[in-house]
């Protein structure tokens, strides 16, 4: 018979959400520095990081309309950027909760809780490790992009020190190993090529989109 109280979770768990935590928190650093020394107020980066919890998406938000790109196809390629979380969605459905507190489990799913959660050996611990990881970035994102935003007003020039280069390089370095099959290369690299092509011809914000293009060239193994 199984019981019903709550399994610890593992050391190794434990030490990944930390170190997750602290990941993130660096990356949060960087992002609100760049807003604040792109001209954004403090609201947007930090009403960004509230209420969309997802990194990725909001640096191409800042990113497009520092570009010039306007706000509505910075919003459209962050949801497609999102649209992950679909999938995400099914594979935690039994770990985000039921009735009103799944409007909290779903707002702190993302990459690395979910990526924590679903790797615990049972039911008991994969809750736990999903909600531990999803609240601790809930809470470190916007703090650090809080601190990066104070920051930032003092370096004059954040793209000068790489502080743009920061996610970029820790997406780039977390995708490399995918990039390793062919299933994923492929579609990557004619997406890459599409978005580099129309990046002359199209307002900024457009070639990131054009860049999904890249999904119809892999039909699957033959």
């Amino acid at each position: 018979m199984m019981s019903n109280k709550p399994a610890a979770l593992p050391p190794d768990a434990i030490k990944s959400i930390v170190l997750i935590c602290l990941a993130d928190s660096l990356v949060g650093l960087s992002y609100g520095s760049l807003a604040i020394s792109e001209g954004f107020p403090l609201w947007v980066p930090l009403s960004l990081s509230l209420l969309v919890l997802a990194g990725a998406s909001e640096f191409m938000f800042i990113g497009i309309v520092a570009g010039g790109g306007s706000p509505l196809t910075a919003a459209a390629a962050g949801l497609l950027v999102n649209l992950r979380h679909f999938p995400f969605g099914i594979a935690v459905k039994d770990l985000a909760g039921r009735k009103r507190l799944s409007w909290l489990g779903c707002h702190i799913m993302n990459d690395e809780s979910v990526v924590v959660g679903i790797s615990q050996e049972n039911l008991v611990q994969r809750r736990a490790a999903y909600w531990a990881c999803g609240l601790g970035i809930a809470f470190c994102w916007p703090v650090s992009v809080l601190a990066g935003a104070w920051l930032g007003r003092f370096i004059p020039d954040t793209q000068a020190m790489g502080l743009d280069a920061v996610f970029p390089a820790i997406l780039i370095a977390l995708i490399f190993p995918a990039l390793l099959k062919r299933r994923v290369a492929i579609p990557a690299s004619v997406g890459a090529a599409v978005s580099l092509i129309t990046v002359p011809f199209l307002p900024a914000g457009m070639p990131v989109l054009c860049a999904m293009a890249g999904m119809l060239a892999w039909r699957g193994d033959k």
